[in-house]
C-alpha cells in the first residue's frame, strides 16, 4: 500500500503545481497580450482548395518553422521496417484528412504559449467548431490547463481455494512492496511502481498496481512489468493461487468506469477560462446566460442517460488529435470521460472548465515515431522525452475549446446550420 509519505508527496506536488501556475498566470497577464485582431490569422475556408492549402502551409512555416513534408507533400514511407511493432498483416496506408486549428493559447505548468493543433478527421464541421472555440480562448487571454496527477494501472487477478488462503496470500504480499518495486526497476528503465491496492471478492483477489511511465502512454510497459512481478509472486509466495491472469478487467483499460473520478489513469488534467460577454457575443454568437442555461439543462439530461461523466463531445477532439499524433485511439474510450462546467459570473462573463481524469497519452513510443504523426507532434513541440505533460495540457485546452463551441451552437440554435454548412457534400 502507499505509505503516508508517498501520499503526502502527491499532495505537496499538486500544491506546488498550482502555486507555480499562479505565478505563470500573473506573469502572462501582466504583459501586453497580442490578440488575433492585431496579427496575421490562420487562413480559414469551408471548402478545400489548392490555394487555401498553400496559404496555410506558408502560414505554419512562418509561425512555427515546420515544413511538414510527410503530411503536406505526401512523401511515401520508403522503409516499411519502421512499421514493425505498429501493425501486423500490413497491406497499405489509410489516408485521413488532417486540418489545423489555432492559435490555441495555453497557460499551463508545462504547456505555455500559442499552439497550432492538428486534427485528423473525416467529420465535416469538427475542425471549424474547435477552431472557433480556440479563437474565443485566445481572445480571452488563454485557457489555464494543469496536469495534476499521473498514473497507469494493471490489475492482475488471483484465484484461491478459499478466502482463508487468499488472506494468507495478502498478508505475505503487502510487505513485499519494496521488493516488487525493485523488480519493476530491473524490468523497465522508465516505469516506477507507485502503489498497490487490493480488491477482494470471495476467493478472487484483484491487485491493482499503479505505475508512473514517464513520457510513454505506458500500457505495454505496465503489462510487461506486472508480468515480471506476478511471476516472482507466484514462485515465492507460500500460499499458491489456483489460477492468475495478468489483467482482471478492473483497471479501466480502454473503457469508461465508475473508478474514473476516484483514480487517475494516464494523466489527470483540468482546464478553465473566463470569457467576457463581448467575446461570447462576437465569436461564439450567443450569450453567457444562454450557455450556462444550456449547460444546466444538458447536465440534467446526461445524468438521466446514465453516462459516466457529464460533457458534450470530448471524443470528437481527442480522437482527431490522437489519430494525428500517433496515440492509441482506442484509449478515447476512457480518455473521453470527464466533467464540463459553465457558470455565469456576476459581471456577465462566462466561467467554463473541463476535467479529464483518464488521459492515456504519450510523446514517445507507440505510433508517435511514424512520419506524419511525428510531424504533427513536432508542430506543437510535443515530440520526444519530457513533453508528455505538455501534450496533456494542450489536450485539456483543446477539449475546453470544443465544449465552448458546441455549447454555444446548441444554446443559440446554430448547431444544425453549422453542420449543413460544413458537414454536407456540396
Amino acid at each position: 500500500m502507499a505509505s503516508s509519505l508517498e501520499k503526502a508527496s502527491t499532495a505537496l506536488y499538486i500544491i506546488n503545481t498550482v502555486r507555480q501556475m499562479e505565478k505563470i498566470i500573473e506573469s502572462i497577464r501582466a504583459k501586453q497580450l497580442v490578440f488575433l485582431a492585431d496579427e496575421e490569422v490562420l487562413p480559414f475556408e469551408p471548402q478545400v482548395t489548392t490555394e487555401g492549402i498553400r496559404q496555410r502551409k506558408e502560414f505554419l512555416l512562418r509561425k512555427t518553422g515546420n515544413t511538414l513534408p510527410q503530411l503536406t507533400e505526401g512523401i511515401a514511407i520508403e522503409d516499411w521496417g519502421m512499421l514493425d511493432g505498429n501493425i501486423e498483416n500490413f497491406i497499405g496506408m489509410s489516408q485521413i484528412p488532417t486540418g489545423i486549428i489555432g492559435p490555441l493559447r495555453v497557460i499551463g505548468s508545462s504547456a505555455q504559449g500559442d499552439f497550432y493543433v492538428p486534427l485528423a478527421t473525416s467529420e465535416g464541421a469538427l475542425v471549424a467548431s474547435y477552431h472557433r472555440g480556440a479563437k474565443a480562448c485566445y481572445l480571452a487571454g488563454g485557457a489555464t490547463s494543469i496536469c495534476l496527477m499521473e498514473g497507469v494501472q494493471r490489475s492482475p487477478v488471483f484465484k484461491f481455494e478459499n478466502v482463508a488462503d487468499l488472506g494468507l496470500f495478502v498478508a505475505w504480499l503487502l510487505p513485499q512492496v519494496d521488493k516488487l518495486k525493485d523488480i519493476v526497476s530491473q524490468t523497465s528503465r522508465f516505469a516506477k511502481l507507485m502503489d498497490i491496492k487490493i480488491q477482494i471478492e470471495g476467493n478472487h483477489l484483484i491487485v491493482t498496481m499503479e505505475y508512473h511511465t514517464g513520457d510513454a502512454a505506458g500500457q505495454n510497459m505496465v503489462t510487461i512489468c506486472t508480468d515480471a512481478v506476478c511471476q516472482y509472486v507466484v514462485q515465492e509466495c507460500p500460499t499458491k493461487p489456483k489460477l492468475w491472469f495478468i489483467e482482471g478487467n478492473y483497471s479501466g483499460d480502454k473503457k469508461a468506469t465508475a473508478l474514473s473520478f476516484t483514480n487517475v489513469r494516464g494523466k489527470k488534467v483540468t482546464a478553465e477560462i473566463v470569457i467576457s460577454e463581448e467575446i461570447v457575443h462576437k465569436v461564439l454568437k450567443t450569450t453567457p446566460e444562454l450557455m450556462a442555461e444550456y449547460w444546466r439543462s444538458s447536465t440534467v439530461g446526461v445524468i438521466q442517460s446514465g453516462a459516466i461523466g457529464a460533457h458534450g463531445h470530448y471524443a470528437n477532439g481527442l480522437a482527431a488529435l490522437f489519430l494525428a499524433t500517433g496515440q492509441d485511439v482506442a484509449c478515447v474510450a476512457e480518455a473521453a470521460t470527464g466533467i464540463t462546467r459553465m457558470e455565469m459570473n456576476k459581471d456577465g462573463s462566462l466561467y467554463a472548465s473541463v476535467t479529464l481524469p483518464n488521459l492515456i497519452v504519450g510523446t514517445v513510443g507507440g505510433g508517435t515515431h511514424l512520419p506524419t504523426q511525428r510531424e504533427c507532434l513536432e508542430l506543437m513541440d510535443c515530440y520526444g522525452q519530457g513533453k508528455a505533460r505538455k501534450y496533456a495540457e494542450i489536450c485539456g485546452a483543446l477539449v475546453l475549446a470544443g465544449e465552448l463551441s458546441i455549447a454555444a451552437a446548441l444554446s443559440a440554435g446554430h448547431f444544425t446550420q453549422a453542420h449543413q454548412k460544413f458537414g454536407r457534400k456540396k
